[in-house]
Parts: C-alpha cells; structure tokens; sequence
C-alpha cells in the first residue's frame, strides 16, 4: 500500500491469502489469551480486531501482526483476579499512553541497543513458549491428557498439516501452505466424519464459540463504550490510579519490548527496516483506543507475525486483511471456524516454532565468546520461566557489564622518565577509555607521595567517557597537590577542560594536538 510504487495485483493476493491465515491462527490464541487474562473471551477477540487494524494502517513495520498477547495476558491476570476488568481495561488506556509517549521522545531507537546475543535468547525463548503452549491443548475439556485414539488422531492431524505446509509449495505457490493445511485438513474432518478435538471443543469452558459471539446470557462479555457506564462507586480516584500504575508500566515494558523485538526480527527476514517510534505511536493509539472499548490491548505477536511472512505477507494490506478476517469470523464464520480441528492449528504453531527458533545459533555459540553465550542461554530461560521484559532487560544488563568490565581491563599507563635542565620529569602516557569502571585501575597506576616534583600526565591515547573518569582526573591532581608536586594535564580535550574545575591551571592546552570530544556528565551536552 505504498503509492510510490506500482500497483501488483500478486502482492495483495499474497497478503489477503496470508492474512485469511493468520486470522484463522488468531481466533484460538485470542480466545485462550482472554482467559488466561480472566475476562471474557470477546474481550480478546476485538482486542485482536481493534489493535490489529489501527497498528495495521498506521504502525511503522507493514506485515508485522499485532493482537492481544499472552505475554501480556499473564500480568493481566493478577489485576482482574484482584480488582476488576474495569481496573484492566484502565491500565490497558494507561499503557497505550506510556506507549505513544515513547514514540514521541523517540525511544524506541534504543531498541537497537540491545545486543545480537540478547535476540538470539529472545528469539529462542520465544519459540520455547510457543511450544510449550501447544501442549495444553493435548488435554481435553476436563484438563486430562488424551489418550487412546483421540491422541493417535490429534498426532495425525499435525502430522498431516506439517507434511502439507512444507510439501505444498513444492508443487505450487499460488496459495499460503500453511492457510491450504488448515482448509484441506478441515474438509477432511468433517467429510470423514473424523472425531477430533476442534476449535468449537475449546472455545469456552462451557458454550460453543457461536454462542459467545452472538449471546448466551453470560456475563462479563464485551460491552464496548458501555463499560464506563457501570463503574463502580469511587473508581476516578488516586487509589485506583496507584493500583492501575504499577500494572500499566509493566505492560508497556513487555508490550513495547516485545513489539520492538518482533520489528527486529521481521526487518531482518525481509531485510528491510521498520521505524519504532511510528511503531511505538501507532500500538499506543491502538491500546488507547481498545481499553476505551473495553478490550485487553495487545503487541506484536512473533508467531502470527512469521506465519504472515513466511505465507508472503510483507504489505499493510496483510495486517488489515486479518483484522477484517477476524472481524468477518466473529460477525458471520464462527460456525465454520468451530469445525476447524485444533490438530490443525497446533501443527501450524509447530511450524511456527521451527521457522522461529534460531538453529544457527547452536553453532554460532560456538564461535561466541563465553559471555555471550552465557547472555543467550540467560535470555532464553528467562524468557520462558518469568516474561520477556525481564529477559531482556537481564540480558542487557549483563551484556552493558561484561563490556564494561572487558573495557576497564584496556587502560594502560606506561611510565617514562627523563631529566630536563637538570629536573627530573616523569611522564603517563595514557592508553584506553577512562570511565566509571576502569576509573579505580587509574588512580592505583600513580604513586603521587615517592613520584618526582615534575609530573606530566598525557591523554593523547586515552578518552574520558564520563563523569566518573572526569572525578578520577580531579582527585588525581589533588593527592599530588597535597603531595607538594606539581602536575601538568596534556592533551585533554576542551570538554574535559571545563569540567575539571579543581585542576584548570594544571593543564596544558596546545590547540594542534589536543584531541576534540564529548563526555558525558549529567546537565551537560
């Protein structure tokens, strides 16, 4: 949908067929995500509708598939069992907030921050929790594992749907394997008369997926506008912001992480570059605009997201064609999805798992040093024991603090002495980055009390990176101030100059050779 470019009827084709599949995938996840959350499962249904159109249309990575998470279903879940969905479909309105904030500060390029061994662990994780989903959905209604022909009959059924995702585009591309699986294996079900587990079997606890969508009496459905009508007794209040608060940063950290970690992905599959911060705006808006309908919100979905490029849908159109395939699912096709055997969809989750988890990386760990390896295996567990924000965030720490510390092991100071006029000089020559850790192995290379009374210090191989190397330099000159000897500051660039404040007539300017960058210091640019 880009209108530099000429109109191609096979790329809206690709991306109207990928995105029948994704919608297809979506109505199970959906449905499960809403109860997990603890609300209703309409709730999840236009979560997925609602976010997916708006990021479709305005977001900043075309292809990438947007709905209601899992990731964020988790943390959704403790605030519904002890409040209310009112208090959630708040903290969903509070975090598209936070989100279009973000965009707009123009944070979501710190995205890049992240190193390649926390994608790799991020990535990994990912598909790990997608395939441990899968395995839920080998129990029946009642929670016990099937057994006897119905688990011969489910196996079957993946097996056949795998063999037809990946044989399929063998003999032709016209058609998405994965959403002609889906199709082919359904007809087959009901033409044979097969007993298999089937969407309509999972759609509620008790009801069939029709009558969720078109009433059974239940309440807690979705009441779109209407829910800011029935807001209990004291609601607007501080109390219930300092409940909501806690929750909706939370689920910016996990939502904006995780979508901005997706783009990533998605922008080296189809090597092209996605924009976060419009990314990071238009997912705000949609939150914004799906707790106001009272819905659970959403972020990018890894799994639907490759299922949509590996199908070949890369466009817009492909995002907008799920929402509206959904939409249509919900409105009109729900007793047809009902007849969809979910051996069907778990054998497409399981292709999602292959396609997605990085296989390359257990060779490429290898070749990587230890610590980034350790960051990989890290990220990975974490991802699947607690969520991705705090994967992620774990793994950069760790990466910013292995770097930090294979850095302060760089800084040198070779030492030299030599006698002009008589006086005897002894010169530090500097080599390396002075900064917060490796500040302490440069005060420890100086001996101020038995060094000589003419002392040169020489940063013409050295930086000062921040405000702890600027101290480090200005406590220096102090001890040999106190010491009685006189020291002299060579080749500090002009930046550092006016920082040291204690040290300005102990150094040497020579505009020719004194080099020229920033530091950091907090109030200073």
């Amino acid at each position: 949908m880009n209108p530099s470019q000429p109109f191609d009827w096979r790329t809206y084709k690709n991306d109207t067929l990928s995105g029948i599949t994704v919608a297809l995938a979506l109505v199970p996840e959906a449905v499960a995500f809403a109860f997990v959350a603890g609300v209703h499962p309409l709730v999840g249904l236009y979560a997925a509708i609602i976010v997916g159109m708006i990021t479709a249309v305005f977001g900043g990575r075309p292809g990438m598939i947007t709905a209601a998470a899992g990731s964020l279903a988790v943390v959704m879940m403790h605030l519904v069992m002890e409040h209310s969905a009112a208090y959630l479909f708040l903290a969903v309105i509070m975090m598209g907030a936070f989100q279009i904030i973000i965009g707009i500060m123009k944070w979501g390029r710190f995205i890049r921050m992240v190193p390649s061994s926390v994608m790799l662990g991020f990535v990994n994780g990912l598909a790990l929790i997608i395939l441990v989903a899968q395995f839920t959905q080998f129990k029946d209604t009642d929670g016990e594992w099937l057994s006897g022909n119905a688990m011969n009959m489910m196996v079957a059924i993946i097996a056949v749907t795998l063999a037809i995702i990946y044989l399929l585009p063998k003999l032709t591309k016209a058609v998405p394997s994965a959403l002609a699986a889906i199709v082919l294996v359904s007809i087959a079900v009901v033409m044979f008369d097969i007993n298999a587990v089937t969407v309509g079997d999972r759609a509620a606890v008790s009801g069939t997926l029709e009558s969720l969508i078109y009433g059974d009496g239940q309440e807690g459905g979705f009441q779109g506008l209407s829910w800011f009508t029935t807001l209990p007794e004291g609601f607007w209040s501080l109390e219930t912001l300092w409940i909501v608060l806690p929750y909706a940063i939370i689920l910016t950290i996990i939502g904006s992480t995780e979508s901005l970690l997706t783009m990533t992905l998605i922008d080296d599959i189809t090597e092209t570059r996605g924009k976060a911060n419009k990314e990071c705006i238009a997912l705000g808006s949609a939150n914004c605009v799906a707790g106001s309908f009272g819905t659970m919100g959403g972020c990018a979905l890894i799994g639907q997201s490759m299922i949509n490029v590996k199908s070949g849908g890369t466009g817009r159109w492909s995002g907008i064609s799920a929402a509206l395939g959904l939409l249509i699912i919900v409105l009109i096709a729900a007793p047809f999805i009902e007849m969809v055997p979910i051996g069907a969809l778990v054998g497409l989750m399981f292709f999602v798992v292959i396609a997605t988890f990085n296989w390359s990386s257990l060779q490429i760990m290898r070749g990587m040093t230890k610590a980034d390896a350790f960051v990989v295996v890290v990220v990975t567990v974490l991802t699947v024991m607690f969520d991705l924000a705090v994967a992620v965030i774990a793994g950069v720490i760790i990466a910013a603090l292995v770097f930090a510390w294979q850095h302060a092991q760089r800084i040198m100071v070779l030492s030299s002495e030599e006698s002009v006029d008589g006086k005897l000089i002894k010169t530090y020559k500097l080599q390396g980055p002075l900064f917060f850790a490796s500040a302490k192995n440069f005060i420890d290379s100086f001996d101020p009390k038995n060094d000589p009374d003419c002392v040169h210090i020489d940063f013409m191989h050295s930086r000062v990176y921040d405000h702890t190397g600027v101290e480090a330099v200005e406590s220096l000159t102090q001890k040999y101030k106190a010491a009685g000897k006189k020291l002299t500051l060579k080749h500090l660039s002009p930046e550092c100059q006016t920082l040291l404040h204690n040290a300005r007539d102990l150094i040497e300017v020579n505009v020719s050779e004194d080099p020229h960058y920033h530091v950091s210091m907090s109030g200073k640019k």
